[in-house]
Formats: structure tokens, C-alpha cells, sequence
């Protein structure tokens, strides 16, 4: 397995190869250039406080299809009761911040160091990072962030303080992204509870084959503006 050493220019070698694992690079730093270079080649960074900057691109990748999300009779009827108002683009710091109190199976501590909050941030500043809200009477109940590249969401990390609001917040994305005709969004990795919302695991390679054509499509110019979608119930019956 070869592990490449990043120069200070913003480069990545190709996932694609056969003799590259998960782990595709090491070191470099949190630049919006590179971390928009890294998402185009379908690397992402996850690291924790006691290791250098890790780039990641799993084989296989985990993807949920727009058109494949399956949602629970449970959570079908949370949905319909409208219990939450859901927004884009409201409080993208205070998801992400909230995000950084969540830990990831088998780490110890956040993986979302202060310098990713704000690298990600950073991101958002200029329109290539967005988050999706869920307000459970007045108060933010949960959500969610990422990336998005041409028609593929990135999906980053998620949060709830109320059951089913970050359940809520994936839903509403995935008809948001559906209606914006968005190829794909990326779990990264595995988890039982994407699997459940109709996640499939596809070859790394199939991924990036993928992706090298839906980044360079456009989405709508007001796809990311800051408005609340909930009232917008009709979405619900393509469920």
C-alpha cells in the first residue's frame, strides 16, 4: 500500500491506483485550494488531534442516489406532522460547531479539530460548503454539513439534540439535491444507518468514474440561498 507525502502545491495523486489504500495521503495543510482540489478527486481529510493531516478515499464508498433514498413508515409520518421547520443555509457555524460535539465510532475525542471548523467554514464563505437546519419549537434540533461540487454533496457530519432531527435534516436534502438533479451524495464510509436510508456500497472506482463527469454540471444558480424549506409539503409525496 503506497502512502504519498503532500507537496506544498495543492496536488493529490490519482485514488484510482491499485497500490493506493484508503489512505491516500498524508501532511499538507487545510487550504480552500486544496481541500477543493482534494473533493474533485474524491479525497476528503479525517484526522484526530494525535496524528498529521490523513486524506481519505475509501474503496468501497459508500453512496446514497438521490432517487434511492428509502425513508421509514415511522419516519414518513414525522415528516408529515411537520414537528420541525427545516432551513438551508440558516447557522452553517453553529451546525458544524455542534457537529464537532459528536464523536465517530471507534475514535476517541472529536475528529473535528478547530482548525477543520474553520477550514470548513472557510468553505462556506465562499459557496462550496452548506448545511441543512431542523427547529424544533424555535430551538436548533439538529442537522447537517457538507460540500457540494457541481451535482455531488459531499456529505461531511451530522448532529441531533431532538430524536429524528437530523433524520429530518437528511431527508429534506436529499429532495432538495433530487429536485436539483444531483448524481450522488457521498456517506464515505460504511454505516449501518445510511444503509438504512437506501446507501449503497459501490467500488471506489466506480465512484470516480462517477464523479469525474457530475462535478463539472451546474446546479441551479438559488439552489444554496439561505430560505426554509418545510413549507414546502408537496416534496413529501415523492417519498
Amino acid at each position: 500500500m503506497i502512502i504519498y507525502a503532500l507537496p506544498k502545491e495543492p496536488i493529490f495523486p490519482d485514488p484510482a491506483i491499485d497500490d493506493v489504500g484508503d489512505i491516500v495521503a498524508i501532511g499538507g495543510d487545510l487550504s480552500v485550494d486544496r481541500l477543493i482540489v482534494a473533493y474533485k478527486n474524491g479525497i476528503f481529510p479525517w484526522y484526530d488531534e494525535h496524528s498529521p493531516i490523513l486524506w481519505w478515499s475509501p474503496d468501497p464508498r459508500l453512496t446514497l442516489f438521490p432517487d434511492k433514498l428509502h425513508v421509514s413508515r415511522r419516519l414518513k409520518r414525522t415528516l408529515k406532522q411537520q414537528k420541525f421547520k427545516v432551513t438551508v443555509n440558516f447557522c452553517f457555524e453553529k451546525v458544524i460547531n455542534l457537529c464537532s460535539c459528536v464523536t465517530r465510532p471507534n475514535s476517541e475525542g472529536t475528529w473535528l479539530l478547530p482548525e477543520m471548523i474553520e477550514a470548513y467554514t472557510n468553505l462556506h464563505k465562499i459557496g462550496y460548503a452548506h448545511s441543512i437546519e431542523t427547529w424544533f419549537n424555535g430551538e436548533l434540533a439538529g442537522g447537517l454539513y457538507g460540500v457540494s461540487i457541481g451535482k455531488v454533496f459531499f456529505g461531511e457530519s451530522m448532529f441531533h439534540l431532538v430524536s429524528d432531527a437530523s433524520k429530518v435534516a437528511l431527508v429534506w436534502l436529499v429532495l432538495l439535491l433530487k429536485r436539483a438533479g444531483f448524481h450522488m451524495i457521498d456517506c464515505q464510509q460504511v454505516t449501518n444507518h445510511l444503509l438504512r436510508f437506501g446507501a449503497q456500497i459501490i467500488p471506489r472506482k466506480e465512484f470516480l468514474k462517477r464523479l469525474k463527469t457530475a462535478i463539472w454540471e451546474i446546479p441551479p444558480d438559488d439552489l444554496w440561498i439561505p430560505r426554509e424549506l418545510s413549507s414546502k409539503s408537496t416534496w413529501l409525496k415523492e417519498l
